[in-house]
């Protein structure tokens, strides 16, 4: 049988760590993530998924042979304007 794996309490260690948030209202905590797979012919493509943490609404799926760090930036930015203000406490 496996050893038990302990809670993550903090996302860094050292300076400048930071505690992580746990979700307390829709918009509060939004997490992102790259996924990265190939078509059947085998080129490749990524997708940057954007989640609600509390709601577990999926915000934005960008799909794109090659995603920057603008691409990236310009959903983040579309996202703040469209949703930033709702539900904020």
């Amino acid at each position: 049988m496996p050893a038990k794996q302990p809670k993550r309490r903090r996302l860094w260690l050292g300076d400048g760590s930071f505690v992580r948030l746990r979700p307390t209202h829709r918009n509060h905590v939004w997490s992102h993530d790259f996924v990265m797979d190939r078509t059947a012919d085998g080129r490749a493509f990524r997708m940057l998924t954007i989640v609600d943490e509390y709601t577990h609404e999926c915000l934005a799926i960008d799909v794109s042979r090659k995603l920057t760090s603008e691409d990236v930036l310009e959903r983040l930015s579309d996202l703040f304007v469209r949703k930033g203000g709702e539900g904020m406490r």
